[in-house]
């Protein structure tokens, strides 16, 4: 048996735990400040708060005051915090834990710099971490917390430098129910999980659309959603090309783009944007809902246009990501630009 210590009870924090429960091991889930409902909660019936679920018998459960208590022992160490915690996450968590401790992280995102170029969450732990030599692994691919809860069976990628090190991971996690491939190509698995957020806003316009056009919520037009998400796999596809990403990375983000447009949150904010609403009247419609898409759209979008003023990327590559950049920014209309995803090829 081994000691899995989770830091952040988030919904996937707290259900990647669920399989290695499974398979024996002792869980302790840690709270993160935010999350001291979703601890007490669970203490008290065993259920997550915001998850609906019922959390295995064996877990344990923490406030993050009790976090060294929660690390004794440990041989893992997941980082169940969203994006918008990673800088928290560094601060208290990496900067402190032993850098022998392994960790696996389930956070997807990218930053922007200066120069355009887009940098995976892996490499920013190491970096604001303090590049102390940390043991850094993360989690990539389809799978929807609830459902992963739900037993489903899901098809992840776990991504790190060290492939034994992956392959005993991968070994606390996998079920009947949770499989785990491996994979070295860090920045291609976590570019490719994480610019799907963005994508799956704009295939989710199309959902709003219909929607609009119908004049009847829950009306679907599959033709245009699918026209967008090939759309979005091209780009995605030019993106991950350019950053040096292998085929089975993109792969999993298309898988993963799928999972998001109908079973994610993204969904929610594209299709109200679809039907007609302001950017600005549809963030106050769904106050309190984390929007991770909104985030990375708007640093993809951001990188992209500085490669494309350097010469390095082409304007006309990336067309949905420039308009929903447009959307989300310049607060623009939706106006999906259906001829610029023509094209010709000639063999």
């Amino acid at each position: 048996m081994s000691i899995i210590a989770i830091v952040g009870a988030g919904m996937m924090g707290s259900a990647i735990g669920i399989p290695a429960a499974h398979n024996g091991h002792e869980v302790r889930l840690v709270g993160t400040p935010l999350d001291r409902e979703i601890i007490d909660h669970a203490r008290a019936t065993g259920e997550h708060l915001t998850l609906k679920r019922r959390l295995p018998d064996s877990y344990r459960y923490y406030q993050f005051e009790e976090m060294q208590e929660a690390l004794q022992g440990a041989d893992l160490l997941v980082g169940g915090v969203s994006s918008f915690g990673v800088d928290w996450f560094c601060e208290q968590v990496l900067k402190v834990i032993d850098p022998a401790l392994p960790v696996l992280t389930v956070t997807k995102g990218m930053m922007d710099d200066e120069n355009g170029d887009l940098h995976v969450y892996p490499e920013l732990f190491e970096k604001q971490s303090g590049c102390r030599g940390l043991r850094l692994n993360a989690v990539g691919g389809p799978c929807t917390s609830y459902e992963l809860a739900d037993l489903d069976d899901s098809e992840v990628t776990f991504c790190g430098r060290d492939i034994e090190l992956l392959r005993w991971i991968k070994s606390l996690f996998e079920t009947s129910y949770y499989h785990v491939s491996i994979s070295n190509d860090v920045v291609g698995v976590e570019a490719a999980v994480a610019m799907k957020n963005a994508y799956a806003l704009g295939v989710a316009l199309a959902v709003g659309l219909a929607e609009k056009r119908d004049g009847k919520i829950g009306a679907i037009h599959y033709n245009s959603q699918a026209a967008i998400f090939g759309q979005a796999s091209k780009e995605m596809k030019r993106l991950l090309d350019y950053m040096g990403a292998r085929e089975e990375s993109l792969m999993l983000g298309i898988g993963d783009l799928y999972v998001t447009v109908y079973g994610g949150r993204t969904r929610m904010i594209g299709k109200l944007l679809g039907r007609g609403y302001t950017f600005d009247d549809a963030m106050a419609e769904l106050k309190g809902v984390t929007l991770e898409s909104i985030v990375i759209a708007t640093r993809s979008a951001r990188a992209v246009q500085k490669k494309i003023e350097k010469g390095e990327l082409k304007a006309e590559d990336f067309p949905l990501l420039r308009h929903i950049y447009e959307i989300i920014v310049e607060k623009k209309p939706v106006n999906v630009p259906w001829k610029a995803f023509e094209i010709e090829s000639v063999g």
